[in-house]
């Protein structure tokens, strides 16, 4: 009976382990399907905000005034104000000669006044034909440098028979130099005209007039200055 009995136990467990052992392999399989891993999502990173330092300057109170550069302080000087000499009548010239020289072109000995030419009548205190004429204390101008030659009269205006007096006003700075020439009475040809203007602002120097002070002001002059063509 006893011997029965442990072969039924016996029976039994190798039942038990048999159908154990059939259905432990799928199991285990199907286990392993199922918990396959996945890689996992990379941490999201992370935001480090930094905390603002709090401000040692009460709330509500103004920032400090920006700097400003100062400027300096310029005292402009008083200006001397020069008043003009009143200006001073012109008389007007005599009517010109007619010329003689035996050759055309410029006389070679210059007339009382500024050009070169036979007559050349000027204006100015004594007769000089250097300035505006008597100014009280003032010193007229007077020329120092330049004059007008024969070999300046064009050889086409010569050639042609052409001649004139043309009357010119110009200014004389503080420098002596001529500015502003023009005519105020042409001769009738205006090449003769321009040629006039021309070479008296170039060659003509002064020593300026002065006022009673012996400070250089400027002058007016108006002169007349004679072209002589015998071929008329």
């Amino acid at each position: 009976m006893a011997l029965a009995s442990a072969a039924i136990t016996a029976l039994l467990g190798w039942a038990l382990i048999a159908g154990l052992a059939v259905n432990v392999v799928p199991a285990a399989r199907e286990a392993l399907v199922v918990l396959q891993l996945l890689p996992a999502d990379p941490p999201e990173p992370h935001r480090v905000v930094p905390v603002p330092k709090a401000s040692k300057r009460p709330q509500g109170e103004a920032a400090p005034p920006a700097l400003r550069a100062n400027p300096t302080e310029v005292v402009a000087p008083k200006p001397v104000v020069v008043l003009p000499p009143p200006p001073q009548p012109v008389v007007a010239a005599p009517v010109a000669r007619t010329g003689t020289a035996p050759t055309a072109g410029a006389a070679a000995t210059p007339g009382p006044g500024q050009g070169a030419g036979g007559i050349g009548n000027g204006f100015g205190a004594g007769g000089s034909g250097d300035g505006d004429g008597g100014m009280g204390d003032e010193t007229p101008p007077r020329r120092i440098k330049g004059r007008l030659k024969d070999s300046d009269f064009p050889a086409e205006a010569a050639e042609s028979g052409i001649g004139g007096t043309v009357t010119v006003r110009y200014a004389v700075e503080v420098d002596g130099r001529v500015t502003g020439c023009r005519v105020v009475e042409s001769s009738g040809y205006p090449e003769l005209d321009a040629q006039t203007c021309r070479l008296i602002t170039q060659r003509f120097r002064y020593d300026p007039s002065r006022d009673a002070y012996g400070r250089p002001v400027r002058s007016i002059i108006i002169v007349d200055h004679e072209w002589v063509n015998d071929n008329r």
